[in-house]
């Protein structure tokens, strides 16, 4: 006899279906897995023989063959537990199997026929809906982060016994349904705050522009300037996520496993700060089963990189195609897979090896050979995907003394977003230009027009400074951030100055 339940696997960030085809027949016992199985998924027929028994239920002594179809994708993972042995038990006629029809069934199982969680329930659920299938039964603990689908009915089951009798009708068991807002009012707090910051106007000042327009920033100052401290309260003056980014957002870090426990959804800008130890394949993702990497778990939110020269420079190199196209494609012989990673990049390094040139305090001990060895750790091509860069000096002591506050994340922010929907406004109908750091050429020629004033400074500083082309369009950008913020249509010859004036590493001087 042939019993088919449906489940879900993900690909990429995305879920699929999956059916799960159960046949049992002859009089010798046997067992078999087809549909390209990784070991997770062969090593179920172990938990699923004992669960059964352990369950009160029977493993029939007869040849049982399950099926995953689409039989030419490899499966991974131990969600297909459940389905499976919800599958033998209906094929065995130890409950009902009409009830199966249009429900999707994900969940690992224990040997004691418990239910435990699994990773992607978001995506599966959302897979769910978007195929026609009215409900879908997952592990209890993943209930409230499938919920957030909104179109299909959640089903959280702790136990096999608990998913067959509900299947029979013998229990009832309650939809879970989450109030999103509720959620999100309850998880959209930072714990830090801008106005923690002790002095360091500027330095502010440039990460409200590299807010307002998205652009990339990196930050250069001797040990104990605040650079860290600053990373870490950005996400605070960046628009408050939207549902449909915070929903993106959570599908990955939970395909990952990275979603915090007990919290269904992430209503905050992720903040990653990975260690200069990391390889690339950590960096943007990998293996031989492609996972998301940490410039996908920055999706929508910050990237830290900190000590920005101490990186393995292969790794660097890595990172310059996400910056670009906003995601990246991992392929392997047998899959290719793309993850989201539309992320605001914040770098920090120290001017030299020993942390204090041009410090007007501390006394450099480095040779210029040393300085220029340090600062070449970091390529031209990755510094000119850099819109901003900044020189964060030691904070002077009436700074740390003081104790008056400083301006609030939620006072910047305002200004963030009021800039961020003039950019909006300006690029309806443009798909992927959300902000102007993500403007084309196309785009630079038709906002970014200059007058004469502003032109013959721009050329002036080009010809000066050796820039590049990708420099070039760096500053036309920040230019039109800057005169967004005034709320200003024109670019004017301050806005354009002021750009210039966050390319530091550019300058012949700099070393």
């Amino acid at each position: 006899m042939v019993r088919t339940v449906y489940s879900s696997a993900t690909h990429g960030v995305d879920g699929y279906i999956v059916s799960v085809e159960t046949n049992i027949e002859g009089v010798m016992p046997g067992y078999a897995t087809v549909g390209l199985p990784d070991n997770a998924v062969k090593e179920s027929r172990e938990r699923v023989y004992a669960a059964i028994r352990n369950c009160g239920y029977f493993f029939p002594q007869k040849r049982v063959t399950i099926n995953l179809a689409p039989a030419d994708v490899r499966k991974e993972g131990s969600s297909y537990d459940l389905p499976i042995a919800l599958g033998i038990l209906a094929a065995s006629g130890q409950m009902e199997s009409d009830s199966l029809d249009q429900r999707l069934v994900v969940g690992e199982l224990s040997l004691e026929g418990n239910v435990r969680p699994v990773r992607g329930s978001l995506s599966l659920a959302l897979a769910a809906g978007a195929n026609g299938y009215t409900s879908i039964i997952v592990p209890q603990e993943n209930a409230r982060e499938a919920a957030m689908a909104q179109n299909v009915k959640v089903y959280g089951v702790a136990t096999l016994a608990q998913a067959v009798e509900f299947l029979n009708g013998q229990i009832e068991i309650v939809p879970t349904v989450v109030d999103i807002t509720e959620l999100f009012s309850r998880h959209a707090q930072y714990p830090v705050d801008m106005k923690d910051v002790k002095g360091q106007d500027a330095a502010k000042r440039a990460l409200e522009i590299a807010a307002a327009g998205s652009h990339n920033l990196i930050m250069i100052g001797p040990p104990g300037s605040g650079k860290t401290m600053l990373a870490k309260r950005f996400p605070t003056i960046l628009p408050l996520l939207t549902l449909d980014e915070a929903l993106e957002t959570t599908k990955i870090h939970s395909i990952s496993g990275a979603l915090p426990s007990g919290q269904p959804l992430l209503a905050v800008r992720p903040f990653r700060n990975p260690h200069h130890t990391i390889s690339d394949a950590g960096l943007i993702g990998g293996g031989a089963y492609p996972r998301p990497g940490e410039v996908s778990l920055a999706h929508n939110g910050v990237l830290f990189l900190d000590e920005l020269p101490e990186f393995k420079k292969n790794v660097l190199e890595v990172m310059r195609q996400p910056m670009e196209d906003g995601r990246v494609t991992l392929s392997r012989a047998q899959i290719s897979t793309t993850y989201p990673a539309r992320f605001m990049l914040v770098a920090a390094m120290n001017p030299c090896p020993c942390g204090f040139f041009g410090d007007p305090t501390n006394a450099c001990s480095c040779s210029p050979v040393n300085v220029q060895r340090y600062r070449s750790r970091v390529s031209g091509p990755l510094l000119d995907r850099i819109d901003i860069h900044i020189e964060v000096p030691a904070v002077k002591f009436e700074h740390l003394a003081s104790m008056a506050e400083g301006e609030p994340s939620q006072r910047i922010r305002d200004r963030v977003q009021e800039a961020r929907q003039r950019q909006l406004h300006r690029f309806q109908g443009m798909p992927g230009v959300y902000a102007n750091a993500h403007m084309g050429t196309s785009e630079l020629r038709r906002f970014c027009r200059l007058d004469d004033a502003s032109m013959t400074l721009l050329k002036t500083a080009i010809d000066r400074l050796g820039l590049s082309a990708r420099a070039y369009d760096r500053i036309m950008k920040v230019s039109r951030t800057i005169a967004d913020l005034e709320g200003v249509e024109a670019i004017s010859a301050v806005h354009v100055s002021e750009a210039i004036q966050y390319r530091s590493l550019d300058r012949e001087n700099f070393v």
